[in-house]
């Protein structure tokens, strides 16, 4: 599966992950990366073109729109309403990985968690 199907398949690259996360309240593109930053201590970080080629395929699929005007450098965006569902989606699908993880390890003697 290629990456440009991950979306159809409501799996969230962890770009797309948490551009999506960040625009639960509306941001423009610097806020966004900085946004990222500080929500993980700096551990993610997206690039300018990494962030914007996700950005247009978030929008493409529905899951974020323009929010106000979006006239000018700065394009504001916000979370659709089918934006929000794939991301609480998605972050089940990643509780179940993890899940299935710590049951693999605790097998195997590793008390992770």
């Amino acid at each position: 599966m290629g990456r440009n199907d991950a979306l159809e398949t409501g799996e969230l690259t962890d770009t797309s992950f948490y551009i999506l996360l960040s625009l639960v309240e509306a941001r423009h593109g610097y806020l966004i990366m900085q946004n990222i930053e500080k929500l993980t201590d700096g551990a993610f970080t997206i690039g300018p073109a990494s962030m914007y080629t996700t950005i247009k395929k978030l929008v493409e699929a529905g899951c974020i729109e323009l929010y106000g005007s979006g006239t000018g450098k700065k394009k504001t965006y916000i979370a659709t309403e089918q934006g929000l569902k794939l991301l609480k989606k998605d972050i089940k699908r990643r509780q179940q990985m993890i899940e299935h993880a710590r049951q693999v390890l605790n097998t195997k003697g590793d008390q992770t968690g």
